[in-house]
């Protein structure tokens, strides 16, 4: 009897099995901002699922109320926003296990806020004028870039961080108005904007995937190379 073998075959080494997750997380980072500055509110999560050991796609949502005071004038800004995008774990799946990240993300996001003056006052050569800017509501676009990493803590709950890399692309309002403080994304008059996120995470694994891993090749010994060699 003749015996085929494959050439290719699986050994328990070669692979490993990866949990893939659904995940839901809070960023704890703003309250306790909000702690030490109470005209800075931020409170915001995110859900987001596995698609494989190296990409997961993520939604997160929030809301945000700013005010600023100055000598001669107050400014409100407040709403909600949503990003949406993939995160891309970098590391390796036998490093990673399903427990660890180490990547980058990609987000799309949108501010629905509104803005107002309450009063503002202005002095010239002719005298003093007090006034305000009545609130109005604008949808606001970004996008960010989010490198960070993630880790277990105890089975099922996970801590991170990321830093946030924020690319205004409209903030809904005109060159000549721009907002102090625009939901999700931060300064509305600079066209890039920096954030950090320190988060908790819940995590319910759905299903699990054999992830072949793929082992360096020994390098073949020619013994024509050992007769070819003159000393």
């Amino acid at each position: 009897m003749l015996l085929i073998i494959p050439a290719v075959s699986l050994r328990a080494q070669d692979s490993i099995l990866i949990p893939l997750k659904l995940n839901a997380g809070i960023d704890l980072s703003g309250p306790v901002i909000y702690m030490t500055d109470k005209n800075n509110l931020n409170a915001e999560g995110f859900f987001s699922a596995d698609r494989n050991e190296k990409i997961s796609y993520v939604v997160e949502g929030g809301y945000s109320r700013f005010r600023y005071s100055q000598y001669n004038y107050d400014y409100l800004a407040k709403g909600i926003f949503i990003r949406a995008g993939a995160d891309f774990n970098m590391l390796e799946p036998q490093t990673s296990k399903g427990k660890y990240r180490a990547g980058i993300g990609v987000r799309y996001g949108t501010s629905i806020y509104s803005m107002e003056t309450p009063s503002f006052s202005n002095e010239n050569y002719w005298g003093s004028v007090t006034s305000s800017i009545p609130q109005s509501t604008r949808l606001g676009h970004f996008l960010e870039v989010v490198p960070g990493v993630k880790t277990e803590l105890f089975k099922n709950i996970s801590i991170g961080w990321s830093v946030r890399l924020r690319l205004l692309i409209s903030a809904g309002t005109g060159r000549e108005l721009r907002p102090v403080h625009m939901p999700g994304f931060g300064n509305g008059g600079k066209s890039a904007t920096a954030g950090f996120s320190y988060f908790l995470v819940w995590q319910v694994p759905y299903k699990s995937k054999m992830v072949i891993i793929k082992k360096e090749e020994p390098e073949e010994y020619d013994e024509t190379d050992e007769e070819n060699f003159e000393p």
